[in-house]
C-alpha cells in the first residue's frame, strides 16, 4: 500500500474550505435585505427587539405582507393587540388584510392572555401551540410572526421555566420549519434586558431596532447583532416609518465604485469656466463655499439653467427657502427659472431641515432623485442640514448623498455658507471636503471705502485651474468679472 503523505501544519483542506450560504427568505423590506445579505435565515429563528414604537411590529407586518404576495402563507401571532385593530391600522398604510385572509394568505391569531386563567395558573403555551399547529396545516403556511413574544415570559415567576418553554417554542418552531420572527420588547434598564439575554443566544439571527432624540430630532437605527452562518451590514442603519411601511437607508458595501467624472460642462458663467479650463466636470461633486450674500446662491442657478438649456433635468433640494421664493428672488439677477420649472427640467423641493429626522430626510432625497432621474443634484446649503439634528447628523446625510450621486453618475453642486474669510479652513465645514471635487469660494473684501465680491478656484481634481482671485459683480445680467487678475 502506498505511504500516505503527511499534511503540511496550517494548511486546510480544499473540502473544508467550500463556502455554502445558508437558504435565506427575502423580507421584502426596502434596504433590509441588503444589510441581511438576502434576507432572514430560512426555516429558522430571528428575534426583532426594540422599545416602544421602534417599529418591529410593523417589521414583522411587513415580511409577512411580502410572503403572502410571494405565494407563501403566513400566520401573526398577537399577545397584545386586538385583531380588528391591526387590520384598522394596516388599512392607513394601504395594506388591506381582510382581502388576505379571505384568500387564505395570511391568518391573525388573538392570542391575548385571560387574565383569570393565568392567576388560576391553569396556562398552558400547548393550547397555543395546539391551534398554531392545525393553523400550519391547514394553510401550508411558511412563515411565522410572533409578536411580543416577551408577553409570554411575563405569565411565570420562575426564570428557569420561562427559558424551559422559550426553548420548547423554538424546538417546536424548528421541527416544522417555519421562517419565524419573534418580536419582543428591549427596555432601558440593564437588569431587566439581562433577564432575557438568553433569546439572542438561542435565536439564529438577531435584530435590534431604537427610536432616540438627539438634539429634539427622533430618529430611528436598525442593527444586526448576530447572524449564524451568514455574513451582514455590521452597522447602524437609519430607517423610516411612512405610509408605505418601513424604508431603511443602508451603506453596506467596502469598496468604493464610483464612476469617474466625465467631460467638461459649462458653470453658466463664461469667465469661470476659462478659471476652470473649460467648466465643472460631469459626474463631480462641486462645493460652492462662501459668506452670505457673496453669490452662492446666484452661482448655482447660473449652472442650473445651463444644465436645463443643455436639455438635462436639474434637481434642486433647497433648505433654506421656498421654491417660489427662490423662483422670486432670482429675477434680480436676471434669471428666469419658472419656465425652466413649469417645463420639468427644474424640480426643486424645499425641506425644512429640524422637520425631520436625518434618515427621513435621506429617504425624501433618495426618492426625489429617483423619481426625477436628475443629471444634477443642487443641495442649498449643506451648512442647514446641521438642523436636521447635529453635525453628525449633517455628515451622514451629505455622505450618503455624495456617494449615491457619485455611483449614479450625477453631478452635485453643494453649497456652503462659511464663517469667516479664511479659505484654508475646512469650507465645508462638516467633514466631506475629502468627496469634493471642486471647490469655488466666494467672499467679501474690503478695498478701500467699499466691499467687494471675489472668487477663487481652490481645488479641482485632475484637471488644471486658475489660482488668482477674480473680482465680480451681480448684476441683471448674472454674474459679471470685474478684473481677470493674472492670465487665466
Amino acid at each position: 500500500m502506498p505511504t500516505a503523505k503527511p499534511r503540511r501544519r496550517g494548511r486546510v483542506d480544499r473540502g473544508l474550505r467550500t463556502r455554502k450560504e445558508i437558504p435565506k427568505v427575502p423580507t421584502g423590506i426596502a434596504g433590509l435585505d441588503e444589510v441581511l445579505g438576502g434576507g432572514v435565515p430560512a426555516g429558522r429563528v430571528t428575534i426583532l427587539s426594540g422599545g416602544a414604537g421602534s417599529g418591529k411590529s410593523t417589521m414583522g407586518l411587513q415580511c409577512l405582507l411580502h410572503g403572502a404576495a410571494a405565494g407563501e402563507p403566513g400566520i401573526l401571532v398577537m399577545f397584545e393587540e386586538r385583531a380588528a385593530t391591526v387590520r384598522q391600522d394596516a388599512l392607513s398604510r394601504g395594506w388591506d388584510l381582510a382581502r388576505l385572509e379571505k384568500q387564505n394568505k395570511l391568518y391573525l391569531m388573538d392570542a391575548r392572555l385571560d387574565p383569570h386563567a393565568v392567576i388560576a395558573g391553569e396556562f398552558s403555551i400547548q393550547g397555543l401551540l395546539a391551534m398554531l399547529d392545525h393553523r400550519i396545516t391547514a394553510m401550508h403556511a411558511k412563515h411565522v410572526v410572533i409578536d411580543a413574544v416577551d408577553s409570554l415570559l411575563h405569565l411565570y415567576d420562575n426564570a428557569i421555566r420561562e427559558r424551559h418553554e422559550l426553548y420548547a417554542l423554538h424546538e417546536w418552531l424548528l421541527d416544522r420549519g417555519v421562517t419565524t420572527i419573534m418580536t419582543v420588547k428591549a427596555p432601558q434598564a440593564e437588569e431587566t434586558l439581562s433577564r432575557y439575554a438568553f433569546l439572542d443566544f438561542m435565536a439564529d439571527c438577531v435584530i435590534h431596532v431604537d427610536q432616540r432624540v438627539t438634539a429634539q430630532i427622533a430618529t430611528r437605527r436598525l442593527r444586526v447583532i448576530k447572524y449564524r452562518g451568514s455574513g451582514y451590514g455590521r452597522n447602524e442603519y437609519p430607517f423610516v416609518i411612512n405610509e408605505t411601511g418601513i424604508n431603511i437607508i443602508p451603506m453596506t458595501g467596502n469598496v468604493l465604485e464610483h464612476r469617474p467624472p466625465g467631460e467638461k460642462v459649462s458653470s453658466g458663467t463664461p469667465w469661470l469656466d476659462d478659471a476652470l479650463a473649460g467648466g465643472f466636470r460631469r459626474g463631480a461633486s462641486v462645493l460652492i463655499a462662501g459668506t452670505a450674500g457673496a453669490g452662492k446662491t446666484t452661482l448655482a442657478c447660473l449652472y442650473s439653467r445651463a444644465a436645463c438649456l443643455r436639455g438635462e433635468r436639474v434637481l434642486y433640494l433647497n433648505f433654506e427657502e421656498s421654491p417660489e421664493a427662490m423662483v422670486s428672488n432670482m429675477r434680480g439677477p436676471g434669471l428666469a427659472l419658472q419656465p425652466l420649472v413649469k417645463k420639468g427640467s427644474l424640480q426643486i423641493r424645499s425641506y425644512l431641515p429640524e422637520a425631520m429626522g436625518v434618515e427621513e430626510h435621506l429617504f425624501y432625497s433618495l426618492k426625489d432623485l429617483t423619481e426625477c432621474q436628475p443629471a444634477s443634484v443642487v443641495i442649498d446649503a449643506i451648512s442647514a442640514c446641521r438642523r436636521m439634528g447635529s453635525e453628525q447628523a449633517a455628515f451622514e446625510y451629505l455622505m450618503r448623498m455624495l456617494n449615491t450621486c457619485k455611483d449614479r453618475g450625477i453631478s452635485s453642486i453643494c453649497l456652503n455658507q462659511s464663517a469667516g474669510h479664511n479659505v484654508i479652513d475646512d469650507v465645508s465645514g462638516i467633514g466631506i471636503s475629502s468627496l469634493i471635487d471642486t471647490v469655488v469660494f466666494l467672499r467679501h473684501q474690503q478695498v478701500g471705502a467699499a466691499m467687494v465680491r471675489q472668487m477663487i478656484v481652490m481645488k479641482a481634481r485632475g484637471s488644471w485651474h486658475s489660482e488668482q482671485f477674480h473680482e465680480f459683480r451681480i448684476t441683471d445680467r448674472g454674474l459679471d468679472l470685474v478684473k481677470a487678475g493674472a492670465t487665466l
